[in-house]
């Protein structure tokens, strides 16, 4: 099933997700539409914020990408990158390892909206999968930097949070717009939801 996506403005962006405790059928069920949502929007990475849950769960799939590479690390071993693809990232925590790099990122919350961010070139991974295992690895170039930005949402950390000053500026008018339409559209749910439960 194909989710909504929450778009800025909505507060749930702003939520720090909680811990996932226990892989019940309904976390398992919430990652499948996830990643249905996610192939639907064409995009590379999603938060659970993103479809309206305050839990840390991320996913990613690059397969396919070539024009901006990634490095993977397992067990200290170069590996490549589609073998760990599709991928879940239940409760991740990373540390950064190479230096700031500069690099273009866009956001599904954030429709047309790109800049230039800086993060850690290189990062190790540790998390839990979708069935609950253990995994640990360490990463770079575009798989780096999509991690982080889906850690960032798990922390209520959006990539503009992240911007240059000025290119903050020269998207204000474009930031305001989408948050008001967000909030003009939640409050139009929030007029019509007590006669859908009629």
């Amino acid at each position: 099933m194909v989710l909504t996506i929450t778009k800025y403005g909505n507060p749930v962006l702003r939520k720090k997700g909680v811990h996932i405790q226990k892989f019940t059928p309904e976390i398992q069920t919430l990652i499948t539409h996830m990643f249905e949502t996610m192939y639907d929007a064409h995009g590379i990475g999603l938060a659970a914020q993103q479809v309206g849950h305050a839990l840390q769960l991320a996913i990613i799939d690059l397969r396919g990408l070539k024009d901006r590479p990634s490095t993977l690390e397992l067990g200290g071993q170069p590996a490549d990158v589609e073998s760990i693809m599709p991928l879940t990232l239940i409760n991740p925590q990373i540390t950064p390892l190479g230096p700031p790099v500069e690099g273009s990122e866009g956001c599904l919350s954030f429709p047309e909206i790109y800049s230039e961010i800086t993060r850690p070139e290189s990062i190790r991974v540790s998390a839990l999968n979708e069935r609950g295992d253990p995994i640990q690895f360490q990463c770079g170039g575009l798989l780096a930097r999509a991690i982080q930005h889906e850690y960032d949402h798990l922390q209520g950390i959006l990539f503009i949070d992240r911007m240059a000053r000025s290119d903050k500026l020269e998207l204000k008018e474009e930031l305001e717009l989408l948050q008001a339409e967000t909030k003009e559209a939640l409050q139009q749910t929030r007029k019509t939801a007590p006669q859908n439960r009629r």
